[in-house]
């Protein structure tokens, strides 16, 4: 008798027929960690590809990482997993390092005064210091917000360059319409006053300083898979397969079949419109929540449908441009506080990992932060192109005329969207499931509408595993505190693993769209 066998005769039950919708991370890996207990999964994907977006996009040899996806984390059971799943000579050790390029000039991240004061030039350097001193005498008003926020920990002047264009750019809508909590989570404790304390501080007497010190430390170093990270789902859909439990690509779900409290079944079609029937005691999804709760049947009740069409997204595209190595720079990303350009990162694929790029040449991938049907999704491949290698030569990064080739890559639903009633959405979306279909489990961050890390995702995967195996887990709690993923040492009284997601009014994300909209035409 297997342990799947053993557990489902002890609960006087029969073995789990397991539909998995989604192979991104969550999805891969609550399957996988059902394969080792001989429990067989259906994984239904709507794209030709794994990884959600932690994949890896390869276009002509080329190979990009969408976002840039550090293997880092606190957890160590997901950790272990990666290892175990990849093998640890597939992996690299990779230094971190990301600048901010603004106005021409390069500056560490996070922000070191004394490379500030170079750069910027004692003249601008007095003006910061100034100003900050004088929000020490005239706070601003309003510090629930994200630029009151930063404006009081480090004044006007530096908040204008170094915080308010890159914010502004991942979310579409004006800081001060932003709350406080995701620029806390970022800098927790930092301000200009301890930040050059902290610069001018000798090492000997930091390392004597207790652990309890709040100025934010990030990580040196991480591992990173040779090929990006889609080579950890491609190796775990092998796995799969080999266990009896495929990937089905392009099937999009569009039913979940429920009655007497519990799913049946999941319907999904196929490229070519045919419909699919898979029979289930269980669904692991990792789709769009407010998708998943439309897509049930019976259709859920009018409050329901509301709540899941409330939530929203945002999009993303990366522009891959090949040069030559002479253009090549050291950080994994630059942060890129230009207004007068539409890019808002810049990953360097050949600082990832050589095996992503060609000898003598290296692939520079400029992120643009979107909305699916604005002005920039819109654009053909070829415009796009051409846009980012006028911004790319405007930035002083390279040549554009050295520009070997280009590819665009699009990603909708990249990121979801944390407007002030997302919490109260999630929270109606959970109790329908809850009194309906409890054996359907969300994971994963556009599943369950959190703001997660690939880590994070991984968690609530492994737990709705085990809860399908019989444990009692609450995956609602993984990812609940403050504590930011990629600092290098705990705070005081901190045990969790999450970090705080970045409110965004809804009457605000609404006028900015509509204003996107009219820029396309």
């Amino acid at each position: 008798m297997t342990s799947t066998e053993s557990t489902a005769a002890a609960s006087g039950g029969v073995s789990p027929e397991v539909v998995v919708i989604g192979a991104g991370p969550a999805g891969l890996t609550a399957a996988y960690q059902l394969s080792k207990q001989g429990v067989r999964s259906t994984i239904l994907e709507s794209d030709s590809v794994v990884g959600g977006i932690s994949r890896t996009v390869e276009r002509d040899g080329w190979r990009f990482d969408i976002g840039g996806h550090r293997f880092f984390t606190k957890v160590e059971s997901v950790d272990n997993l990666w290892f175990e799943i990849l093998g640890k000579d597939e992996f690299l050790q990779r230094p971190r390092m990301s600048r901010i390029l603004y106005r021409g000039k390069l500056y560490d991240y996070p922000l070191k005064p004394v490379n500030v004061l170079r750069n910027i030039g004692p003249l601008e350097a007095v003006r910061c210091v100034a100003s900050y001193a004088m929000v020490k005498v005239r706070p601003p008003k309003d510090t629930s917000n994200l630029e009151g926020f930063y404006v009081s920990q480090f004044g006007w002047r530096l908040y204008e360059h170094f915080f308010r264009r890159y914010n502004e750019k991942v979310w579409g809508v004006p800081t001060k319409e932003m709350s406080a909590d995701f620029g806390a989570q970022r800098s927790k404790g930092m301000s200009l006053s301890t930040a050059i304390i902290d610069a001018f501080t000798p090492k000997r007497v930091k390392n004597r300083q207790s652990r309890g010190s709040q100025v934010t430390s990030l990580i040196e170093s991480f591992n990173y898979p040779k090929y990006g990270p889609g080579q950890m789902w491609e190796r775990c859909t092998e796995i799969l397969a080999e266990r009896d439990s495929p990937v089905h690509f392009e099937m999009d779900v569009v039913g979940i079949e429920h009655a007497d409290g519990a799913a049946h079944a999941v319907i999904a079609l196929d490229r070519d419109g045919t419909a699919h029937r898979y029979e289930c005691t269980d669904v692991v999804s990792s789709m769009p929540m407010g998708e998943l709760l439309l897509a049930m049947s019976p259709p859920v009740d009018e409050r329901t449908a509301t709540a899941a069409r409330g939530l929203t997204y945002r999009d993303f595209m990366t522009v891959a441009l090949v040069v030559p190595q002479e253009f090549s720079f050291p950080d994994n990303w630059i942060y890129i506080h230009d207004p007068a350009v539409k890019v808002g990162r810049i990953q360097n694929f050949g600082s990832w990992s050589p095996y992503l790029v060609k000898e003598g040449r290296t692939c520079l991938g400029l992120e643009f932060f979107v909305n699916e049907g604005d002005s920039m999704w819109t654009k053909s491949d070829e415009e796009l192109i051409a846009q980012a290698k006028q911004e790319i030569q405007q930035l002083g990064l390279a040549d554009a005329s050295k520009v070997e080739a280009g590819y665009v890559v699009r990603m909708p639903k990249a990121y979801p969207v944390y407007d002030e009633f997302y919490k109260s959405n999630v929270a109606v979306l959970r109790e329908w499931i809850a009194a309906n279909a409890p054996n359907v489990m969300p994971s994963g961050r556009n599943g369950m509408h959190k703001y997660n890390n690939q880590d994070h995702s991984m968690l609530t995967a492994m737990l709705s595993a085990e809860n399908i195996l019989g444990a009692a887990h609450d995956v609602w709690t993984v990812n609940v505190e403050a504590e930011y993923h990629e600092e290098s040492g705990p705070r005081p009284g901190s045990e969790g693993t999450g970090r705080d997601a970045p409110v965004l009014e809804r009457a605000v994300i609404e006028a900015a769209a509509k204003a996107r909209q009219g820029e396309a035409g």
